[in-house]
């Protein structure tokens, strides 16, 4: 059976959710924090009590295996949710979460007042509920990717959501910088074959680095490419 030719790309964020909404229609029971970088909002075992709201920069979730193998799930950027397994009856953090490129704030949400929100806000419980579908549509997406994508289509296409391919106009973007180590974690590679294929990205003119890193939509075409 072949693989399919087209992995898509991260699906966009819910249009009618409202960050502001989500702060201003939750009272008491929040509270924000302004994390640096490497710090831990939470680590793996913890309680899982609350649900967070990323105001700004970005978060790493990491799982530590227990021969001490540690891989990275996901990066959460602004405006994005993350510990909303508390919700559904997660008793402790099976990842880790932590600060990266520089500071995030974040606002925590105690699970009592997050699970009241939902209850008496319809508003809101229905824009929650359709950011945590386009969520789990993009979690789909990684799987497929990881299992009938070859490492250079996985790494481009990563390059491509860090750059938030599709969200706006611009031909390049500049990306945050991010070891070749942490690369190879995220799409089950290793950091040879990462610094490999972000070589030849670059002398094929799909990216740049120099200091920054520089991620054009040309790269859009190792993703399509057979």
């Amino acid at each position: 059976m072949a693989a399919p030719r087209l992995i898509a790309l991260p699906s966009k964020r819910a249009k009618s959710f409202d960050p502001k909404l989500f702060l201003t229609r939750i009272g008491k029971g929040k509270s924000t924090k302004e994390y640096q970088h490497r710090q831990t909002i939470f680590a793996q075992g913890d309680p899982a009590d609350a649900v967070y709201y990323i105001q700004s920069g970005k978060i790493k979730l990491t799982v530590v295996s227990k021969r001490g193998k540690e891989a990275v799930i996901a990066l959460v950027d602004q405006g994005d949710f993350f510990g909303e397994g508390c919700l559904a009856g997660q008793r402790v953090r099976m990842c880790t979460a932590t600060a990266v490129h520089g500071h995030a704030i974040v606002v925590r949400v105690d699970k009592a007042t997050m699970l009241r929100t939902i209850h008496q806000r319809s508003e809101f419980a229905e824009l929650f509920i359709t950011y945590l579908l386009s969520r789990n549509i993009r979690i789909e997406e990684d799987l497929v990717d990881q299992l009938f994508n070859s490492s250079e289509k996985r790494l481009a296409r990563l390059l491509l959501m860090l750059a938030q391919y599709g969200k706006g106009s611009k031909e390049v973007s500049v990306v945050a910088r991010m070891s070749q180590e942490t690369l190879a974690e995220m799409i089950g590679t290793t950091r040879s074959r990462v610094s490999f294929f972000m070589n030849r990205f670059r002398k094929m003119g799909f990216i740049d680095y120099n200091g920054e890193l520089h991620v054009y939509n040309s790269l859009l075409n190792v993703v399509l490419r057979n």
